[in-house]
């Protein structure tokens, strides 16, 4: 079956929506009649994109109830819109037989900086152009930015370059680096070293508003913004070519039962299709082994590092909005690559948080648990001292750089962002790197749908522009470390500040993280102090000011290939890794009946950081997505 759809107005106000009869549906509580889709309230050869995706019967059903409404009319308090996708555009539609699809010329996936930026500079070309292209964009957090938390120094190269005019637009970057401060710790000192960070002319952000306002902007030039979908699946044609992707069912039983609100995932295909997950994108590792990506270009594997992060309301006093800290040394050992940072953003607020390598080799070694030995020491416990802690989150990132970059083209779309890893390691940015190769990629995306070009220009394009340079400059800085920390410091220096980044040689990364590490054999069990609950905090007390949130009747999003490695490698070899790498406690071994340990997954409590996906010894947990949704809440802080 087929039809087309043709709405006129580009608006969503109230007046708009009477006039095209739509239900004011101001909260899901409101929802029409049990057993009356919205789709009553329409003109029938009409409905309405949100119809279409079966928002009607998630209303309807009374999903979702802690969400949002779906259509809501305006914006939420935020000030931004979390669902349009009423845009004046003629779309196909298709009812298959096991689900629905809709036809767009370009899918996006994930409203983070670079598939937003993707986005925006796509639908720019539009207008120069005067050409009529159809975006979407489909977020699996429950609104854009509730999977990035607070405190960001943002390098706006890219905003610059993206929207000049975002100091006169509201952007909400207003607090410019004061000081930029680099220490080396011990135990009880904190000697100052030379910063090689250089962050004039950046800002401290909260990134979580920053990708909200982009998408008010991107909702403005037209995009569609989905948030609270999933995109669980490629779609592939008879020629192996991605045509888009498919979100996941919703309402499925942790048994796999269809439950009373099931609703079967939809198909949404696209002419192009950009993967913008983030990293370790589940989507985008699937596709670089599908069509053999790093190996088309003879690129290294990626290596990751976990950030643990807090966000602090702290005394009047100690606050200096803009003030930069980094350290290196202390709590971890010489042999293990990290650091911390602290970053005084706005109303009192501090960002403070540790980045540990995924490379680590005691397999003892807690993440979480070094993070709250950090806020002890005496140079930060007096900062910390009489404030609060107002959120909590984790995510890894990328720090292979230049060496580990894939080919970044496929079939049918393209990776960028973080999902194909444009991190500039030894600056500690990637947000202005990955906004930049959305936009790379955008614009040739626009030239295959309006010039018929293809999408190599994309990997021209980025190997041309100052993404490439700054990355080829920095390349020698993480994989110097592998030689542990006093080394690593001399070499990162010679390249920062006497061969500025051009030397005659590359650096080759070590084992992948998954293989560095040890048995625990070889290593001394690590005894962490408990904590006191007014700097350092147990796990669940974290987990609760990260506003986790997950249906607790479906299936684990989390998966073992196989179940027996947990109980036959992991825990007798590795003393059981999974326990301590996880920053959310989402793996316990617990006793049985016959008191065995057993490997327990609280898939509930996930950060979605993705360490469980990397650091696994045997490469045993596949991470995929659970319900859409689901996952963290950061706030707008």
């Amino acid at each position: 079956m087929h039809r087309f759809l043709s709405i006129s107005s580009k608006s969503t106000s109230l007046k708009n929506q009477k006039q095209l009869h739509l239900p004011l549906v101001s909260s899901v509580s409101s929802a029409t009649p049990k057993g009356q889709s919205c789709s009553h309230y329409f003109n029938q050869k009409s409905p309405s994109l949100g119809s279409r995706l079966g928002f009607d019967r998630f209303i309807s059903s009374g999903y979702f109830p802690n969400r949002v409404n779906l259509r809501g009319h305006e914006r939420n308090g935020n000030g931004f819109l979390r669902l349009k996708g009423l845009v004046g555009e003629i779309r196909n539609y298709s009812s298959e037989t096991d689900r629905e699809s809709i036809d767009y010329d370009v899918v996006i996936v994930g409203a983070g900086p670079a598939g937003l930026s993707a986005a925006i500079r796509f639908k720019q070309l539009c207008r120069e152009k005067n050409a009529d292209f159809s975006v979407c964009v489909v977020e699996k957090g429950a609104e854009v930015g509730a999977h990035i938390l607070s405190g960001n120094v943002f390098e706006p190269r890219a905003l610059n370059e993206l929207l000049p005019q975002w100091k006169d637009e509201e952007a909400p970057i207003n607090v410019p680096v004061s000081s930029d401060k680099f220490w080396f710790l011990t135990k009880d000192r904190a000697i100052s070293l030379p910063s090689p960070f250089d962050n004039k002319g950046n800002y401290v952000i909260s990134l979580s508003q920053l990708v909200r306002w982009m998408g008010v902007k991107a909702e403005e030039l037209g995009v569609e913004i989905y948030p609270g979908f999933a995109a669980s699946e490629i779609l592939y044609d008879e020629d192996n070519n991605v045509v888009g992707i498919g979100t996941n069912d919703m309402g499925v039983a942790k048994d796999g039962s269809r439950k009373e609100n099931f609703q079967r995932g939809v198909a949404l295909k696209g002419r192009i299709t950009l993967l913008a997950e983030g990293c370790r994108g589940s989507l985008s590792q699937k596709i670089m082994k599908e069509y053999k990506l790093r190996e088309k270009v003879q690129a290294q594997h990626q290596t990751y590092a976990l950030g643990i992060k807090e966000v602090w309301e702290i005394d009047e006093k100690k606050h200096k909005p803009g003030a930069v800290l980094h350290t290196l040394g202390w709590p971890l050992d010489s042999k293990t690559y990290g650091g911390s940072f602290l970053y005084h953003m706005k109303d009192r607020q501090i960002s403070i948080g540790l980045v540990v390598a995924l490379n680590y080799h005691n397999p003892f070694l807690n993440p979480y648990e070094e993070f709250q030995k950090l806020k002890h020491h005496p140079s930060i416990k007096s900062l910390l001292e009489g404030g609060s802690v107002l959120q909590y989150g984790a995510r890894t990132l990328n720090e292979g750089g230049f060496q580990s970059v894939p080919y970044p083209v496929f079939p049918g779309g393209a990776i960028i962002g973080c999902s194909a890893g444009f991190l500039n390691v030894p600056k500690i940015k990637g947000s202005h790197t990955a906004m930049k190769s959305g936009m790379l990629a955008a614009e040739a995306t626009f030239g295959v749908l309006h010039g018929g070009s293809n999408m190599e220009a994309y990997w021209d394009a980025l190997r041309s522009s100052w993404v490439w340079e700054e990355l080829h400059r920095a390349r020698n800085y993480r994989p110097a470390f592998e030689y542990g920390l006093f080394p690593g410091l001399a070499l990162s220096a010679l390249e920062h500040y006497v061969l500025k980044g051009k030397s005659p040689f590359t650096f080759k990364h070590g084992k992948p993280d998954h293989e560095a590490t040890n048995v625990a054999k070889l290593h001394s069990s690590i005894q962490y102090p408990k904590p006191d609950g007014v700097l350092s905090f147990d796990v669940p007390t974290s987990l609760h000011r990260s506003n986790t949130n997950h249906n607790h009747d479906q299936p684990a999003h989390l998966r073992l290939r196989d179940p027996d490695i947990p109980e036959t490698v992991n825990l007798p070899e590795y003393a059981g890794p999974e326990s301590r790498y996880c920053p959310a406690r989402v793996y316990e071994y617990v006793p049985d009946e016959k008191n065995q340990l057993k490997l327990q997954i609280n898939a509930q409590n996930c950060l979605h950081c993705k360490a469980c996906d990397i650091k696994d010894p045997k490469q045993n947990i596949e991470w995929t997505v659970p319900e859409g949704g689901g996952g963290p809440g950061y706030s707008v802080m």
